[in-house]
């Protein structure tokens, strides 16, 4: 049993194999920016507004296809290397918490099986095989998604030492089952090298541009969000070619090393394209407080990725979205807010 959404890193350490714990844990490079993320989100501050006679919170968002809670479960990859239901499980504790799942493209089960389990958003990474991308989003539609978020962070895959030193690869078990090249290289263990980047490398196509992105959007009726914006310029481009909401994101660390905090870059997205488009954020998210420090500094909800992992791997999915629930609602109370529209209005500063 945990008591805070953060206990069950050690909780999974006990139970998972050293590499597959560094591929989860590890960022890019010296990962300055892996720690930089929390750092950012500690330093910043919230002044409670007091005497509202509150005694309940309404936590419910409206966006999109509606949420009990300003919270979506993060797209991540090979979630069977945690779990042998891997996405299966995590997605049933998100409809059972009444939020949005996103499956990934490097899902290790159908994106229609997961579909299946309750609301889901699509993630879509930019292919060389554009073909296949069309299948992809078809399929996400047919399956009954409700948004289709492209990640636009991830020309090549940064360079994430851990995997590297693990020669980190796949088990035969686990395999990308959305693409039809299943059985890659992201299995065969080389020295020295991460299998899983260099299935990614030759997978994803690196020279995306605005051009491409615009062919996405007249290609789906879906809402589209864009992953991986830290500059508000970019985000005046998202919103131009007609993205519903945008994702700001260094991707968890894990691509280059030295990037801003996205805790850090958010206010600035949230002036350049707030008013016309939903602004989350992701990238460090820990606790229910975390969550209401994005409210505060303008987000309209949260993404959730590596804690839900650590959970998933010791069979505690629902348990850890009712403490993210409970530690949310706490910190509402705590700063006077009844509903989301007043956790925007907090103040907030930094230590």
């Amino acid at each position: 049993m945990a008591d805070s959404l953060t206990d069950y890193e050690e909780l999974a350490a006990a139970v998972l194999p050293s590499a597959v714990r560094d591929f989860v844990a590890g960022g890019s490079g010296f990962e300055t920016t892996l720690h930089l993320n929390r750092a950012a989100f500690d330093s910043v501050t919230l002044t409670p507004r007091v005497l509202g006679g509150i005694t309940s919170v309404d936590t419910t968002w409206q966006s999109f296809s509606g949420a009990s809670m300003p919270v979506v479960v993060a797209p991540m990859a090979y979630q069977r290397l945690l779990h042998p239901e891997g996405e299966l499980l995590l997605a049933r504790a998100a409809a059972d918490a009444g939020i949005p799942y996103t499956i990934s493209t490097l899902s290790s089960y159908p994106l229609e099986k997961i579909a299946g389990t309750g609301p889901s958003w699509f993630q879509l990474y930019w292919l060389r095989d554009r073909l296949l991308m069309e299948s992809l989003v078809d399929r996400a539609e047919a399956a009954g998604c409700t948004a289709l978020m492209v990640t636009v962070d991830v020309p090549v895959m940064g360079r994430r030492l851990r995997d590297v030193r693990n020669s980190f690869a796949l088990p035969p078990d686990v395999v990308a089952a959305n693409l039809v090249d299943a059985a890659t290289e992201a299995h065969v263990g080389v020295p020295g090298l991460s299998a899983v980047a260099a299935h990614t490398a030759s997978a994803f196509e690196p020279a995306v541009s605005w051009q491409d992105l615009e062919w996405l959007r007249s290609r789906t009726q879906l809402p589209l969000l864009v992953k991986g914006i830290l500059d508000p310029r970019d985000a005046v481009r998202a919103v131009e070619i007609g993205a519903a909401g945008i994702v700001v994101s260094n991707h968890g660390g894990r691509q280059l090393d030295g990037a801003v905090a996205s805790i850090d870059a958010l206010p600035a997205v949230v002036d350049a394209a707030g008013k016309h488009c939903q602004v989350l954020v992701d990238s460090g998210v820990r606790s229910g407080t975390d969550v209401l420090r994005a409210l505060a500094l303008g987000a309209s909800a949260v993404l959730v990725g590596r804690p839900l992992l650590w959970a998933l791997a010791v069979d505690a999915c629902a348990e850890g979205l009712g403490l993210l629930r409970k530690e949310l609602e706490d910190a509402m109370l705590l700063a006077g807010c009844a509903d989301l529209a007043a956790a925007g209005r907090l103040t907030t500063g930094r230590i």
